[in-house]
């Protein structure tokens, strides 16, 4: 049994071994395990045929099979999976791949974006390093209700 690249705990050929062969992938973050592991095992060409049209443009497949050769791979996170299943036509995976290049740790965080393409699922693109919606953060003035729910002012409770 050869464990699968991508960290299912699935052995290789039951898992993205058949999509890299040309299986179907049946949802956008089995598509996203699979290009990994493509990555880990070398297989440039699986990774350019399951890039859409317009993403084509910006892989370069020599440096995409030089970066794969001299990489250890040291594991898949996938954080968020939004849409992508098997009745879906669009979906992303926000992911981290962690491995090294050349003795030096990388990490590669991407929230990818995934659409069907003639019943097929491909990669439509990413955002590199994606962050959060900002965060809200209320100031309580010091002569209103504690927020604590204790009816003192903010200023003799929690703000003291």
């Amino acid at each position: 049994m050869t464990p699968c690249p991508c960290g299912s705990g699935q052995d290789l050929d039951d898992c993205c071994g058949a999509m890299i062969a040309g299986a179907p992938a049946p949802t956008a973050e089995a598509l996203m395990r699979a290009r990994y592991s493509a990555f880990a095992l070398g297989q440039i060409d699986y990774l350019a045929d399951t890039l859409a049209p317009e993403a084509r443009g910006d892989f370069d497949p020599i440096e995409a099979g030089s970066t794969a050769s001299d990489a250890v791979w040291q594991g898949l996170e996938v954080r968020a999976v939004t849409d992508g299943g098997i009745d879906d036509e669009t979906g992303s995976v926000e992911f981290v791949a962690r491995f090294r290049l050349r003795g030096e740790p990388r990490v590669h965080h991407e929230l990818a974006r995934f659409r069907r393409e003639h019943g097929r699922w491909v990669c439509a693109g990413g955002d590199m390093n994606p962050k959060g919606p900002p965060r809200q953060v209320v100031k309580v003035g010091r002569n209103e209700p504690c927020p604590c729910g204790s009816g003192k002012k903010y200023k003799k409770c929690c703000g003291a």
